[in-house]
């Protein structure tokens, strides 16, 4: 049984598949570990350190995959690393299907096995190989640094003798996971922080981490949460209520941090450049969803532009941006879901397609596009 962590080819992608943590879990589970030479680097993690953990370094891609049971990946992978990989390995990583069924097709041509593991399904037995929690985790605590970075003021009230700096006011739009962070983040470095998220148990969780509530509370607003935890789409009516709202609220802000994202579907539009436009000088805006059409007119990918006089962030792959962090959280991610693929006495891969994890996650599977969501 052969593991497989290629090097990461996208562009700015800085994280690793595997770390030596990891890499010594899996050799204790009977697997041979390949990791192509330079792996690591990029989240701090030298070839010594995964040689000394039990993993053999390849001097490139091909050699890295040739025979592999199991490649594990932070992106989809390209059609020429694919090349490399034999057919009915596993693959495992972020898939990044939606929208994108011409890579899922070109997966299926391949014979790979291909493992989304943002499709894995948020219950108790998968929280440790939610990788979608994990990422989303660093990249709301990121999203503040960088927020504090180009917010060209201190985030916390200081009494000097010369006068009193007041408290940067930070608005976080969307209170999942990233928004969560993102607040405790803000309020650590000392901020008055709000938040709004139309998902009602979202109120009791901003106000246990300090923040002020902020949202529309009528009996839609009591039903606007998918048994998975997500939140549904609102009616025009109750947006445009919320939107009055929010519009009220930004004004007054320094630092806003929109999180707001509905898996396959585009992120909804939050801020306008009206808000905008009323806004103070020097304030600033982070997009966490920029790569799905962004929560922010005008927010553009991998730029932080200038609105007025107000500077908008639009960072891609934001938990990348700390990569030693996001690959340690990832690899263990990826360690737990690929542990139970695996016969502990045999140790030997042993699939067991019947398993809601394995069917919740799988896409493609002998050479055909499987999951029922992809399908058509």
């Amino acid at each position: 049984m052969k593991v497989a962590v290629p090097r990461e080819t996208a562009g700015g992608e800085a994280r690793v598949a595997a770390t030596p943590d990891t890499v010594k879990r899996l050799v204790g589970l009977g697997a041979t570990v390949a990791v192509e030479a330079g792996a690591g680097v990029a989240s701090r993690i030298l070839d010594e350190d995964y040689v000394a953990a039990g993993a053999t370094i390849a001097p490139d891609a091909g050699s890295a995959l040739a025979d592999a049971d199991v490649v594990l990946t932070v992106r989809r992978p390209t059609p020429e690393l694919a090349a490399h990989i034999k057919r009915g390995a596993l693959v495992v990583g972020i898939m990044d299907p939606y929208g994108n069924r011409e890579a899922l097709q070109q997966m299926a041509d391949a014979g790979l096995v291909a493992v989304a593991m943002e499709l894995m399904p948020r219950i108790t037995r998968a929280q440790v190989m939610d990788v979608l929690s994990s990422q989303a985790n660093l990249a709301g605590y990121q999203a503040v640094l960088d927020a504090a970075y180009v917010y060209d003021r201190a985030m916390p009230m200081m009494m000097t003798a010369a006068g009193t700096v007041p408290a940067a006011r930070v608005f976080v739009m969307g209170a999942g996971v990233a928004g969560l962070q993102a607040i405790a983040t803000a309020r650590r470095l000392g901020a008055v922080v709000s938040a709004t998220d139309v998902r009602p148990a979202s109120k009791e969780q901003v106000e246990s981490l300090g923040g002020k509530f902020v949202a529309v509370e009528d009996d839609e607003f009591k039903q606007a949460e998918t048994a998975a935890g997500y939140a549904k789409p609102m009616s025009p009516e109750y947006q445009a209520k919320q939107a009055a709202l929010v519009a009220e609220h930004i004004k007054k802000q320094d630092i806003v941090i929109t999180t707001a994202l509905i898996p396959g579907r585009p992120a909804p539009r939050l801020v306008t450049s009206a808000m905008i436009a009323t806004m103070k000088p020097g304030s600033v805006l982070v997009d966490l969803a920029v790569e799905r059409g962004g929560n922010v007119e005008g927010a553009v990918p991998g730029e932080v532009v200038d609105i007025g006089h107000v500077k908008v962030v639009g960072h891609l792959n934001v938990a990348g941006r700390i990569a030693a962090s996001a690959s340690q959280l990832y690899a263990k991610n990826l360690y737990a879901f690929v542990e139970t693929l695996i016969d502990k006495e045999k140790k030997a891969l042993a699939v067991n397609y019947e398993d809601e994890l394995v069917k919740a996650t799988v896409l493609t599977r002998d050479g055909a596009i499987v999951h029922p969501s992809f399908q058509s």
